[in-house]
């Protein structure tokens, strides 16, 4: 069984914030961010983690990172714990392969959301007003067509267990101001192409993914995490057909399994299956050999 790192508890580091998946420590002028394996579903983190899948979104959003930079800088320092500061090595066997040294940035107000197919919110939201987020969209589309050109779709950034909310692009430049807005839009849809290329040529769909931005010393960076299973929709290309929703190597896969129950979808979480974890697992684990050629 692999190491299951539900929770770090790292007393001689300074803990600054724990997330749905990450788990975030203050190191003076750097951060270390600890990708776990735990998993949500409709903004509850479920009881039982996904065995490597904090080993997979770090190393999934590492090899994205490296392949952006010439478009947009990002904020990983080192991503190899023998390079983090003496007060970490201790730990070493918690953080190796899941874990990121990064620059401290001031992150933007809202998720950067692009869809390049039609599907999720951006779905309901077609079907009740023939738009998302106020962007017009021809008629007649079904669930999960392909867009003719990708579109930039921001969200709210919401508080731990409530939900993001779509917003307008001129609610963005409100937030951020018309310059800044126009380049994270611009910078978004030409990650998102290289990127749709990319998982093309290795047999996935990227049906949509969300990006956070930051400030670092009057530079925008990219942080957080990038195109993993868990900020984006990746569908397997051999069986895409419209029309419905699609197979995936996301957490879809737990999210359809959790619509089967009698569950409100408030903590606290249902518990999960053996089988579900394992098959979870699996999906993710797939999604980073299919892209990067290793597992682990």
């Amino acid at each position: 069984m692999a190491n299951l790192v539900l929770k770090t508890d790292f007393p001689d580091l300074k803990l600054v914030a724990r997330g749905k998946v990450r788990d975030i420590y203050d190191l003076g002028d750097a951060l270390l961010i600890v990708t776990t394996d735990r998993i949500s579903a409709f903004d509850v983190i479920m009881n039982e983690g996904i065995p490597d899948k904090g080993y997979v979104l770090t190393q999934i959003s590492t090899f994205w990172f490296r392949q952006m930079e010439d478009i947009i800088p990002n904020h990983i320092i080192s991503t190899e714990v023998k390079d983090f500061p003496a007060q970490c090595q201790k730990y070493a066997a918690d953080l190796e392969g899941r874990s990121m040294l990064v620059k401290k940035a001031k992150p933007l107000p809202a998720e950067c959301i692009v869809r390049g197919y039609i599907s999720g919110s951006g779905w309901k939201d077609y079907k009740a007003t023939g738009a998302i987020c106020g962007i017009k969209l021809p008629a007649g589309l079904v669930e999960s067509d392909k867009l003719e050109e990708p579109i930039f779709t921001p969200s709210t950034k919401a508080e731990l267990g409530t939900h993001d909310e779509n917003i307008s692009f001129d609610t963005m430049v409100e937030l951020v101001g018309k310059e800044l807005a126009e380049k994270v839009r611009d910078v978004t849809i030409a990650i998102y192409k290289r990127a749709r290329d990319i998982a093309d040529a290795k047999g996935i769909i990227i049906a949509d993914t969300k990006f956070e931005y930051g400030i670092h010393n009057g530079e925008l960076i990219l942080i957080d995490e990038c195109m993993t299973p868990d900020s984006s929709r990746f569908w397997p290309k051999d069986s895409y057909k419209p029309g419905g929703a699609q197979p995936s190597f996301d957490k879809q896969f737990l999210r359809d399994y959790l619509e089967t129950l009698d569950w409100n979808k408030t903590a606290p979480a249902p518990p999960l299956p053996a089988e579900i974890v394992q098959k979870t697992g699996e999906k993710y684990m797939e999604a980073l050999v299919r892209l990067t050629g290793k597992g682990k």
